[in-house]
């Protein structure tokens, strides 16, 4: 198995969160709203311009009603296994 790039694990997590979002039909500003942050922080990164903390990465998660699991799985077809 040979390791991602940083850059493209970033905007893959970045992609994952607002997919999942977007499908619980919830806006950055809700989100951000909800745990605490500002909208732009919810911008960066689900563009994938920011490294996430672990807990920061565990109140997008909270905030999404879902596990942390969700948003770190790799995706099957990005990974070089």
């Amino acid at each position: 198995m040979f390791p991602m790039e940083k850059e493209t694990l970033l905007k893959n997590l970045g992609t994952r969160i607002r997919e999942i979002r977007n499908k619980m039909d919830i806006s950055p500003k809700d989100l951000a709203h909800s745990i605490g942050k500002d909208q732009q922080s919810i911008q960066r990164l689900e563009a994938g311009n920011i490294n996430p903390t672990y807990y920061y990465l565990y109140e997008i998660a909270d905030g999404l009603e879902v596990d942390l699991e969700v948003l770190i799985k790799r995706d099957s077809a990005n990974s070089n296994e």
